[in-house]
């Protein structure tokens, strides 16, 4: 049994459409749509992003070596007439030619399938979730 205590996510109001997100575990993060801050839609993407690159890092790690170099791109369909994303390309690049042929499509395979298996978000999105607002009023 675990004595960590649960992470702990909250958002407080800076300004005018504007919040810091924080964890109890130390990070922040500016979200809102002015300067240098990360729109909801863009942390969204950058979660399914980092989910796959997490996800999949071990498998590129042990072919690749630890120190190995890679970008992970993210771009998505909007339908502005339903106010959501349709359809998100997450692409890994990194540097496989080094690899011959057959260990190159075996760590893809691997790769694809870490993510299959451990990719919260992406499970999420694709499976969809129910989601509970409550309002409180007090400080």
């Amino acid at each position: 049994m675990s004595d960590k205590k649960p992470k702990s996510l909250w958002l407080e109001r800076t300004g005018k459409g504007s919040y810091v997100g924080y964890s109890s575990e130390g990070p922040s993060v500016r979200i809102g749509h002015g300067e240098g801050e990360f729109t909801p839609g863009d942390l969204l993407k950058l979660a399914l992003a980092g989910c796959n690159a997490t996800s999949s890092d071990a498998r590129f790690s042990h072919a690749l070596g630890d120190d190995y170099q890679a970008t992970i791109g993210v771009s998505a369909d909007y339908d502005k007439d339903t106010d959501r994303f349709t359809h998100m390309d997450i692409e890994i690049v990194t540097d496989l030619s080094e690899l011959p042929d057959e260990d190159r499509e075996q760590v893809e395979k691997r790769a694809r399938a870490a993510i299959d298996r451990r990719c919260t978000i992406g499970h999420t999105l694709e499976n969809g979730m129910t989601i509970k607002l409550v309002i409180s009023s007090e400080f």
